[in-house]
């Protein structure tokens, strides 16, 4: 994730939003298309088994269609499961991709600045 997010905010030029995204996106300024399907990739991620109908009614409900949503699903599926194997075998992150424990969370304890 924070390759991502610090890939996005170079693209952007919006490193506000990248930090935040980092942090917690939920302090994002995001559409709430976005917070949306960022709230959809928690829960599929955390709780896959949780996931109704009810979910995939509230993307259509914002304008998502169903190849959007599946999409969507086929995107954060696919990130959980190369991050789930690259766990089980012990490969280690890039070091330009995450840094320290101690470090990132000095750096969320004293966010926003």
């Amino acid at each position: 994730m924070l390759s991502h997010a610090r890939d996005f905010g170079r693209e952007s030029g919006d490193l506000s939003t990248a930090e935040r995204l980092i942090y917690d996106y939920r302090a994002a300024n995001l559409t709430p298309e976005d917070r949306a399907l960022c709230d959809w990739a928690v829960k599929l991620t955390l709780t896959p088994g949780a996931m109704t109908e009810a979910d995939v009614h509230g993307l259509r409900r914002l304008g998502f269609t169903d190849e959007a949503i599946t999409v969507a699903t086929q995107v954060v599926g696919y990130f959980n499961y190369v991050n789930r194997v690259a766990d089980a075998l012990g490969v280690d992150d890039e070091a330009w991709m995450t840094p320290p424990r101690d470090e990132w969370l000095r750096r969320k304890a004293n966010w926003p600045r």
